[in-house]
């Protein structure tokens, strides 16, 4: 075990030197770490009272953030540090799962893999719950392996404790269960579903409540074709990674074909059922599925370790694949450190409405979840939101609630100019009567003066036709 964990001391380092370097990303905060502030930062009954309307499927994290919040401060340190040492956490599962699978080089070039792919360094610095999902995921793997070797209850119930914990921070994390089916050997299998069924039964409560709240992903757009395309690509390097790791002269037994099994089952398993899924509803986001990156560096890790053995011209391919690497991951580690990595930038937003909106405006927001930026920075802006009823805290709601479109007709024709703040052409937003009432009434009584663009978000200054 001293080995193992020398091993593991450089991917944890480089995943926390890589975690830490940017980490602020100039202070920028962008929607779903602004929801974790402003939900983290409630008080216990009022987040609780929230979570049994919307976003009970973060209840655990939102519940860690908050005592974490209530310790340390209110900062993106605080809000990105629990991510940044859960990867380091998941760096070493990896490593130390590689090293029992297929040794020690494999383990250290399978821990380095994990450490600088480009999802597990974007993940490593968001303050939401995928890092510390991957973290366990991992390690429960780890856990389901010793079970294997020894059937020992204690690692059966280590590794159905923490896939629990998992699924109990991200549901998602369920779909490990499939990849690890695909690991088990017969003798074990019988251990292994009845462990399995505990897991499901431990995670039906929170199922049956998120269900309730499912309306939360209807933003989700069906998965796009560069989305399969990236996956695709992903894969045949997983297959190919497969295939050199498959050539080793020992690879002639089920044992040494172990870290093939799981490292496939891993990483295609989990993303593989979630488009499946998506194709009846959208559930799939990349980030539901992070932890796969771990069977991607499992892969990767030991095909390095036998590309090394083929001898001098094993040793210079290898210099070869990792310059080439590092050619590809290094711009894209530059670029996930600035503020416009992120889909949207919240920061940005409010910062730009203190200097646009003036005290005697009224202000729309075209989609509601342009509001968030209130979340991480709730010093109000001049101006008056026209639509509100009650804000986010007081309705124990994300992003407050709204008065009906009648009134809110009557309350913009009252102004001679309106803000209005709207999601990127492209994205989708709501189509309700209220959304399309906002949509008609600037469209007939309002022009465009002008616009600006941030982040994620766009502003449209309309005045009175004809007083631009």
């Amino acid at each position: 075990m001293l080995g193992r964990r020398r091993v593991a001391v450089v991917p944890v380092l480089l995943t926390l030197v890589l975690g830490l370097w940017g980490i602020r990303r100039g202070e920028a905060v962008w929607h779903d770490e602004a929801v974790t502030i402003g939900l983290a930062s409630r008080d216990l009954p009022g987040l609780w009272q929230t979570l049994g309307r919307v976003d009970a499927v973060h209840a655990l994290y939102y519940l860690l953030m908050h005592c974490l919040f209530d310790a340390f401060g209110t900062n993106v340190l605080v809000l990105r540090l629990p991510s940044v040492l859960a990867m380091a956490a998941a760096a070493s599962g990896v490593t130390v799962l590689a090293v029992r699978l297929a040794g020690p080089r494999a383990g250290l070039c399978a821990g380095i893999v994990f450490a600088v792919l480009p999802g597990v360094q974007q993940y490593a610095q968001e303050g939401r719950s995928y890092a510390l999902v991957c973290a366990l995921v991992v390690w429960a793997t780890y856990a389901l392996v010793r079970a294997v070797e020894h059937g020992r209850r204690g690692m059966w119930t280590a590794y159905a404790g923490m896939l629990l914990a998992a699924c109990w921070l991200h549901e998602f994390a369920v779909l490990a269960l499939a990849a690890h089916a695909l690991f088990v050997p017969r003798a074990r299998r019988r251990t292994f579903a009845v462990t399995a069924v505990c897991v499901v039964a431990g995670l039906a409560p929170l199922v049956l409540v998120s269900m309730r709240q499912s309306s939360q992903v209807d933003w989700l757009d069906a998965t796009k074709p560069d989305e399969y395309a990236r996956f695709s690509l992903m894969a045949g390097t997983a297959l190919a990674a497969a295939a050199v790791a498959g050539a080793r002269r020992r690879a002639r037994t089920a044992r040494d074909g172990r870290p093939i099994a799981l490292g496939l089952g891993l990483f295609l398993a989990p993303t593989g059922l979630l488009m499946l899924l998506s194709l009846a509803k959208p559930l799939y986001l990349e980030r539901y599925v992070v932890y796969g990156a771990a069977g991607l560096a499992l892969l990767l890790g030991v095909a390095f370790d036998q590309v090394l053995r083929f001898g001098q011209g094993g040793r210079a391919g290898a210099v070869v694949a990792a310059v080439v690497a590092c050619a590809v991951v290094v711009p894209t580690a530059l670029e996930l450190r600035e503020p416009a990595s992120r889909s949207d930038d919240m920061t940005a937003l409010a910062a730009t409405l203190r200097e646009t909106i003036r005290p005697d405006d009224g202000v729309i927001y075209l989609s509601v979840k342009r509001r968030a930026w209130e979340l991480a920075d709730p010093r109000p802006v001049a101006g008056v939101d026209l639509a509100r009823a009650r804000g986010p805290a007081a309705s124990h709601s994300l992003y407050g609630t709204e008065v009906a479109p009648d009134e809110l007709r009557v309350r913009m024709l009252a102004r001679h100019r309106i803000v209005a703040v709207a999601s990127p052409p492209g994205v989708a937003v709501e189509d309700d009567d209220m959304a399309r009432m906002k949509r008609e009434t600037l469209a007939e009584h309002f022009e465009a003066c002008g616009e600006h663009r941030v982040a994620g978000s766009f502003i449209t200054v309309y005045a009175r036709t004809n007083h631009c």
